[in-house]
């Protein structure tokens, strides 16, 4: 996440940093086992806890072989090299049916290699002769399920973290979990505006304008991103709206002053006070729908776009919208 061509390297400075590893890692490799952690033999005695216990925690493929069988060769190195590839969806645990018959004979295995998987304890699925590797590949999918599927389980659940620390206000928890995220998927949009609304919150609004301004265009189109920009927007604009204190006068004396409450209600949003600020615009639009084209309600609109749809202002202000346009 570091670097001339990283395009979020403006965005947080030395927070910007962070190690996370999705998806499963590979394990130390056991006893007895092949490189990579996911490939291990067993005998009569160990196949209740290599094969049938281990494969209530994931699927487990059994490799039915024997020394002298040509096509169990053959079939071998692209197996293990797909188990491996799959990084924990699957594991392979090979047994010798020379040395260790009384488990094959059991399942009814008569020509080898066969290669069985076991989902929960139990045979589920399998296959025999040496089959392609594409085709391992997509049995392996078929059993273990689409490759990335965990990783991509596992980023939104750290994005819905992430979420939830900036919600209460730990932005430097935040934006570590983040720019995680970002390491691993460089243009998730989510990940990407969460970094900008730290950026926000800790006053940096011109870091996280150079951020928004450095993105790919097809990252800086994604939903998220395009609700931080408007959010970005919103901010440039209330600046040059005036002092909110003198607003709240001119309204103390005139409470129809619809533009200066209008401003007003702007100012609040880039504040934080989105539910003051909406009842600003709600004030005008029960006195005035007229007003500005219909313009408190406009601006009520795209306020959501900035909160976003299951933001709790969002949620309580279409409530009131509601009332008050079908009432």
């Amino acid at each position: 996440m570091s670097g001339p061509n990283n395009p979020y390297s403006n965005g947080y400075g030395s927070q910007m940093t962070g190690t996370m590893s999705f998806g499963s890692s590979p394990a130390a490799t056991p006893a007895g086992s092949a490189a990579g952690g996911f490939v291990k033999d067993t005998t009569t005695a160990g196949f209740t806890k290599d094969v049938l216990e281990e494969s209530r925690r994931q699927p487990v493929l059994v490799d039915f072989w024997a020394p002298w069988c040509g096509p169990c060769k053959q079939l071998a190195p692209a197996l293990e090299k797909v188990v491996n590839e799959a990084q924990g969806r699957v594991k392979l645990v090979k047994l010798n049916i020379d040395d260790h018959p009384s488990i094959p004979g059991q399942l009814g295995i008569q020509s080898i290699p066969a290669v069985i998987a076991f989902v929960n304890g139990r045979p589920m699925d399998g296959f025999m002769g040496a089959i392609p590797e594409s085709q391992i590949r997509q049995f392996i999918d078929k059993i273990g399920g689409p490759a990335g599927a965990d990783e991509a389980a596992e980023i939104e659940s750290v994005l819905e973290e992430a979420k939830g620390l900036l919600t209460s206000g730990d932005t430097d928890g935040a934006a570590q979990l983040y720019a995680a995220v970002l390491q691993a998927d460089p243009e998730n949009g989510k990940a990407v505006a969460g970094m900008i609304e730290c950026l926000l919150n800790l006053g940096q609004t011109e870091r996280a304008q150079q951020m928004l301004d450095s993105l790919p265009e097809d990252i800086s189109k994604q939903p998220e991103v395009q609700a931080v920009s408007l959010k970005l927007n919103q901010i440039a604009e209330a600046r040059k709206l005036g002092d909110p204190q003198a607003l709240e006068h001119e309204l103390s004396l005139n409470p129809d002053h619809h533009e200066s409450r209008m401003k007003l209600a702007k100012i609040l949003n880039v504040q934080g006070d989105r539910n003051e600020a909406a009842e600003h615009l709600f004030y005008i639009m029960r006195k005035d729908r007229a007003f500005d084209d219909d313009g408190a309600r406009r601006q009520l609109l795209e306020f959501f776009e900035a909160w976003g749809v299951k933001d709790p202002a969002t949620i309580a202000a279409r409530r009131k919208l509601s009332s008050i346009l079908f009432s």
